[in-house]
């Protein structure tokens, strides 16, 4: 059995607000996102900040936050989680 994540939701990223890059969880994308980051262990989203190993539902997308870059980890639909 699947343990369930609670994330909070936080609709679409605003473009006027500060957010982190939002990648695939592939080592490629992570570390081009990663370049110029430095040592931030924060992501924002919408400028609310979030600590690292957070996760947050963007629309159906569940994202954690690592090293400062969001990366895509499923999804946050209980119908299809895996």
């Amino acid at each position: 059995m699947t343990e369930r994540i609670h994330a909070p939701h936080v609709g679409a990223p605003d473009p006027e607000l500060k957010n982190s890059p939002i990648v695939e969880d592939t080592e490629d994308e992570f570390e081009s996102a990663m370049q110029g980051m430095g040592e931030s262990a924060v992501c924002h989203f919408n400028d609310a900040p979030y600590e690292d190993k957070s996760y947050v539902c963007s629309g159906d997308e569940l994202l954690r936050c690592q090293r400062g870059v969001w990366l895509r980890a499923g999804t946050c639909d209980p119908d299809h989680s895996a």
